[in-house]
C-alpha cells in the first residue's frame, strides 16, 4: 500500500490531523503527533478524549499530514481507526523522543505516564492521495 516515498514522509516527524466521526455525523479533527507501523500509522491519545469515543462508534477516519505553506506536498490517508493499549508505554516513550528533545521528553513521559490514561490508536490505512 505505501511506496517508498509515502514511507519516508512518515518518517518526519510533521503534525497530522486526524479527522473522526462524531455522533451528530460532522468531522472532528485534530491535530497530533504520529509514527508509522510498517503499513500502519500509531497516534498516542489520553483514553478521555473525545476522539477515543467517536472511534469506537465509527472507526472510519481520514488523516492529513503536511500539504500546507510549509511543507508543500502533504498526504491524505483514508482508513480506520483502532483502539488499543499500550503496555509499558512503548508508544508514548517513542512518539515523545520523535517530537521532543531528550530532557523535555523524559519530563512528559513520566508525567503523562502517571496521570493520563495513555492508549494508542492505530490507523489501518485504506487508500493514500498525494496532495500538493
Amino acid at each position: 500500500m505505501l511506496n517508498d516515498a509515502v514511507r519516508d514522509y512518515l518518517k518526519k516527524p510533521l503534525i497530522a490531523r486526524l479527522s473522526v466521526i462524531d455522533p451528530n455525523g460532522y468531522p472532528h479533527t485534530v491535530p497530533l503527533w504520529f509514527a508509522p507501523d510498517g503499513d500502519d500509522i500509531v497516534i498516542i491519545s489520553d483514553r478521555k478524549t473525545k476522539k477515543i469515543g467517536y472511534i469506537a462508534a465509527n472507526p472510519k477516519a481520514s488523516l492529513s499530514i503536511g500539504g500546507d505553506g510549509l511543507e508543500g506536498t502533504g498526504y491524505l490517508f483514508k482508513g480506520q481507526c483502532f483502539n488499543e493499549e499500550d503496555p509499558g508505554f512503548k508508544w508514548l516513550s517513542d512518539m515523545t523522543y520523535r517530537y521532543e528533545e531528550k530532557e523535555q521528553a523524559d519530563k512528559d513521559i513520566e508525567l503523562w505516564r502517571t496521570t493520563l490514561d495513555m492508549m494508542i490508536i492505530r490507523f489501518k490505512i485504506e487508500s493514500v492521495v498525494k496532495v500538493a
